[in-house]
């Protein structure tokens, strides 16, 4: 499993053919996740054309939406807003930062079953949330949650 983070580097990373080129490499052969802005590395390397994905959506002026930015620079992206997008060959996109944390416990979940993921979510004493960000992005237009 490799995990693509975001964070201020990103456009860089996303810019970056040594970058690119290994997420494509990687994309062939493991399991390939990104939380946050990294789903906007995952979009510059291609491996998200074809499907849909999600991203970072909250932002604070004069920041410009990375949801928007990606719908509007990878028009083959079936861009959603939502928690999590779990594509069928595997591919899962998170949302925003501390949405990482609903990832990899979705992760947790479909690697080792959903007893690991609800315990490491009660040890990190997460349940709250978790289930918060899930009623939450439950009644937005066409969002996709895999959990």
């Amino acid at each position: 499993m490799v995990i693509v983070t975001g964070g201020p580097g990103w456009t860089a990373q996303a810019n970056a053919p040594a970058t690119l080129d290994y997420i494509r490499r990687v994309h062939a052969s493991r399991r390939i996740a990104s939380v946050c802005t990294g789903s906007m590395i995952l979009a510059a390397s291609g491996v998200l054309d074809g499907g849909p994905a999600t991203t970072k959506r909250e932002v604070v002026p004069p920041e410009s939406s990375p949801l928007e930015l990606m719908r509007a620079t990878y028009p083959r992206i079936d861009v959603r807003e939502a928690l999590l997008v779990e594509r069928p060959e595997g591919v899962v996109t998170g949302g925003g930062v501390t949405l990482c944390i609903d990832t990899t416990l979705h992760l947790l979940e479909t690697m080792l079953g959903p007893r690991v993921a609800d315990e490491t979510a009660r040890i990190m004493e997460y349940q709250r949330a978790r289930r918060a960000n899930r009623e939450g992005f439950a009644s937005v237009p066409g969002a996709h949650e895999a959990t």
